[in-house]
């Protein structure tokens, strides 16, 4: 943390700090800034922690500014934004300048995303990267996706884009993009705008394993969607129904639904991030 306070301090500027002693308290402390009259709130971490400190900002309905800071696991917000990775003074330096991206954000069973929510795939390999002590980072997801290739066996629901008439799935796996990247590395939504007021939904349909192991091939580099086992989509609001209540993941924390149908939408220009010039 020091190195992140030096960087951050210097200039006369006020600057508190605090450091979590459990998981998801971030939360409770940006609550608690926001409420002490902070108007930037820097959080130091991943894309969990950040979706956190963004979900309580967004609680409180106070215009607050998110500063990011890589420092965890994935950190794929923070790529899709053009903020460095292991750069603290880089960072620091898109805090103090101060250029804010007003930025969309998904939302499903009352939990806002900033990043992506995924259903199927993803979602077994993140059960599977809690086994795994020897890796982290970008690593840690590749090495875990690897893995699931052979044994996810997939998935069925109903799926309904806004208005449309609902369509029965047999899918690998479902994400619901807001920003371009996830699982550290992988351009699963190269398209995706972070300020156009959609969702990016991509369904991989169910498919055997040499499919598999090619369509991730080309997710790390980002040409998966012209492939014929895929179909991509915009949309505002989707209604997902299932046999019964899914697991799911929003930007990398495992919820289990609370019912067999599951709604996922978008908030427009719902949260003020700090950004590179020009990003």
């Amino acid at each position: 943390m020091a190195p992140v306070l030096d960087a951050l301090g210097g200039d006369g500027r006020q600057v508190a700090h605090a450091l979590t002693t459990r998981a998801g308290e971030e939360g409770e402390l940006a609550l608690r800034a926001v409420a002490e009259g902070f108007g930037t709130i820097v959080a130091v971490g991943g894309d969990g922690t950040w979706s956190n400190v963004g979900n309580a900002i967004l609680r409180s309905g106070k215009r607050t500014r998110l500063g990011l800071v890589p420092g965890g696991t994935g950190c794929d917000l923070a790529k899709s934004l053009g903020i460095p990775q292991r750069d603290v003074r880089g960072c620091a330096r898109i805090v103090k300048d101060g250029h804010v991206k007003t930025i969309d954000v998904g939302r499903v069973e009352g939990r806002h995303f900033l990043n992506i929510a995924g259903f199927g795939y993803d979602v077994a390999v993140l059960e599977d990267s809690w086994s795994v002590r020897y890796l982290e980072g970008d690593l840690l997801y590749l090495y875990c996706a690897v893995r699931q290739l052979g044994s996810f066996p997939g998935f069925g629901l109903e799926l309904q884009r806004d208005a449309e008439a609902p369509r029965r799935r047999d899918l690998l796996m479902l994400i619901f993009a807001n920003a371009r990247i996830f699982g550290g590395g992988f351009k699963v939504a190269p398209d995706a705008d972070l300020e156009d007021g959609q969702l990016d939904a991509i369904a991989f349909g169910n498919m055997g394993f040499w499919a598999r192991v090619g369509i991730m091939q080309k997710l790390r580099a980002g040409t998966h969607l012209r492939s014929p086992h895929l179909e991509a989509c915009q949309g505002r609001s989707f209604v997902l129904r299932f046999p019964e209540p899914p697991a799911y993941e929003v930007d990398g924390e495992w919820a289990r639904a609370l019912s067999n149908e599951v709604r996922v939408d978008v908030v427009p220009k719902a949260l003020d991030v700090l950004v590179p010039a020009g990003a």
